[in-house]
């Protein structure tokens, strides 16, 4: 493997950015295996009034997907769980963000 190539759903002004859960994990892979992780994206994504990945706000799709499998709950009544549907990867895992018309070195 040379590289890691993943999109993004919105990127910070600081370069952190939200992408479907297991980016994070993506990224912690790729420096770890000492490959370039690059984020590719449209300019649109960039959002210069969300100062970090702290403020992005992160969908939270309900407990109803972890705790029943095709409608049949397979988790006690009353269990609750968090199911985020993004994760966020800080800037300095991101080696960098390609647009269509630039190159961001976070």
């Amino acid at each position: 493997m040379d590289a890691v190539l993943i999109g993004a759903d919105r990127i910070a002004a600081n370069g952190d950015t939200a992408n479907k859960i297991g980016s994070y994990a993506l990224a912690l892979g790729a420096e770890r295996a000492g490959v370039p992780f690059v984020v590719v994206a449209p300019e649109s994504t960039i959002d210069p009034g969300t100062p970090t990945g702290g403020h992005i706000e992160i969908e939270d799709r309900g407990a109803g997907e972890i705790v029943s499998i095709r409608g049949v709950r397979v988790a006690p009544e009353g269990t609750d769980a968090i199911n985020p549907a993004f994760d966020v990867t800080p800037r300095d895992l991101i080696t960098a963000i390609v647009t269509e018309s630039r190159v961001i070195r976070p």
